[in-house]
This record gives structure tokens, sequence and C-alpha cells, in this order.
């Protein structure tokens, strides 16, 4: 059953405790930044080494928060007294969520009167989770979007404030998908909280028989299994663009697969197996159909169009791409 929310906030600029952590939430500050509220403080995850050297990086959401002189802190772990007294010297009427990385503990969901929304970058009840937006393209959707919600104690569990969706292209990766959600999660955010000023808004439980589920990505679910469908196959490719990447194996090298597209070439050899060599491509044989490599990397070395990888590899049909 919907409910209307009825503010208990005051009839001034909002004080805004913002939690994110990656690129995707900083069109979010951004948004709340230009808006008529406050951003009293930034959470967000702590510097992390990166890079060859292991040098120490800020998240992009904390260098957002610094350009703008906005306070941050990046506990080691949400779930202390120090962390929730801290938020409680911010005061905030609300807490803003987007992608923070941790689940946020019932002391600090009550802490501000407002409570506490988040964006999340999946029509829900479908694909709760940590990688909704790269699932959503495996799994073959037609459609994804953001949902501003409430937060609860259990995963992406909290009620429906407010849907924002869009057509996934054919040519949709992981990648463009997440700028693009990352855009309209700004917007709906920015949508639903003039509409809980106005006591407009409508929280909506999500029905449970829906609920689906999108785990978080580990670098292995990149490895392809040629006995998969060639459909299957090139959705995944595009999902895991640019991490995890998909790959498969070229004698004891790992081979990246960046672009494929399907191909109209008849099968009759077992999966993994090159069927056909052409400068434009090669075509690889799977379990259902066939597929064409367009850009690859092999291990150690630079992506580089097919056409260029094949003229320093001597790869022709009958060889066998995947683990030996």
């Amino acid at each position: 059953m919907s409910t209307s929310l009825s503010p208990p906030l005051p009839a001034r600029p909002l004080r805004l405790v913002f939690m994110g952590t990656p690129e995707f939430a900083v069109p979010a500050l951004q948004a709340l930044l230009e808006s008529e509220d406050t951003v009293v403080g930034v959470v967000c995850q702590p510097d992390k080494p990166a890079g060859r050297r292991l040098d120490m990086h800020a998240p992009p959401v904390k260098d957002c928060a610094r350009a703008h002189a906005v306070p941050v802190f990046q506990p080691q772990k949400i779930r202390t007294p120090e962390a929730l007294e801290h938020l409680h010297g911010w005061r905030p009427d609300l807490i803003v969520v987007a992608a923070y990385g941790k689940i946020i503990p019932k002391t600090m969901l009550d802490l501000p009167p407002g409570g506490c929304i988040n964006i999340h970058a999946s029509l829900l009840p479908k694909y709760r989770g940590a990688a909704p937006m790269q699932w959503a393209i495996a799994r073959g959707e037609t459609h994804s979007g953001v949902t501003i919600m409430q937060v609860s104690e259990q995963l992406d569990a909290g009620d429906i404030l407010l849907q924002k969706s869009v057509a996934l292209k054919p040519d949709e990766t992981g990648g463009s998908l997440h700028d693009t959600l990352a855009v309209l999660g700004a917007q709906a955010l920015l949508e639903a909280m003039t509409l809980f000023k106005q006591g407009k808004l409508v929280a909506t439980p999500q029905d449970k028989a829906a609920v689906t589920y999108a785990p978080l990505l580990k670098k292995e679910d990149g490895e392809i299994d040629w006995t998969h469908s060639a459909v299957s196959i090139e959705r995944r490719i595009r999902a895991f663009h640019p991490w995890p990447s998909s790959f498969t194996w070229l004698g004891n090298k790992r081979l990246k697969i960046l672009a494929a597209r399907l191909s109209t070439v008849e099968v009759s050899a077992a999966p993994g197996t090159v069927i056909d060599r052409q400068d434009k491509g090669l075509t690889v044989a799977t379990g259902q159909g066939s597929l064409t490599l367009n850009t690859v990397q092999l291990e150690g070395k630079k992506a580089m169009p097919i056409a260029a990888f094949l003229a320093g590899h001597a790869l022709k049909p009958g060889d066998r791409l995947g683990r030996n």
C-alpha cells in the first residue's frame, strides 16, 4: 500500500549529509551543491592505493566535496559510536546516499528528522545489490533506470519513492549505462526532494515476488564460457566493459575481448574454435551460434583492433581459445 510522506522538516534550506564514494555519486552531489539546500558534510570510503606505484587516491566524491570546501568524513567503519557522533554534530535534516559502499546502521538512519534516501541504479525490485547496471545488460533487459528509495536495514529493500527509466541501446555497455544513470539519478533526486518538501512524495512498498539480485562482480565473472550462446556472451562482453572485462585464454595468456558482434557464420565446430579469420574480425564458435571479435587486448599489451592483433598472431581456423 502506498503512503504519502509528510516531511517533518523546517521551512528553510535543508541541512544535508551526503554519503557516497565513486564517480557514479558525483553528479548527485554536484546537483545538491547547486540546489537551494546546504550540504553540511560528506561521508565516503577511505582513500585507497591505486596504480602501479600504489599511491593513495581519494574517492571521486571526496574530490568533489573538497573542491566546494565541504567537510569530508572517511571512517574505516561506519557502525561505531564515533561515526554516529560525527554525523550528529552536523545536525542533518536528511541523509542522501548514492553508492556509499556499506550498509548503513539503523542508528544512523534514524538520526535525521527526514530520514535517509538512496539513489539505486535499477528499477527496483529488480536487481537489488552491488552491480545492477552490469547484470541488467548481461541478462538481456530492454530497460534500466534509477530508483529513489527510503533506506532500510535490509539491502535495497526500502520503499520506492520515485523511478525514472531508460531504454538500453543495442550497443549499451556497463560504462555507458553507468554514465547515463549517474546523470539520471541526480535529476531524479532533485525531483524527489522537491516533491518531498511539498508533501507530495509517495512511498510504495516493493513487490517481494518480483525481487531479483545483482551480485557483486568479481574478476573471474569475466571469463568467457564458450559453451554459452553467442547472444549471452556478447551481452556479457558489453556488460562487463570496462570492468571486470570479458576474457578468454590464448595459450597461457589472458586475452581480453573488449568488443564483439554476433556473426552469421554457421557453426560446425566445438565451442571456442576459430572458424573464420578476416581483417575485420575473428569469428569463434560458441555453444549456440558464432561471435566475431572486433577489439582485443592480450595480457601485457595495449588494446587494439582485431586486424592489428592478427597481424602479429598466426591464429587460424581450427585453433582454440579458452582453457586447455
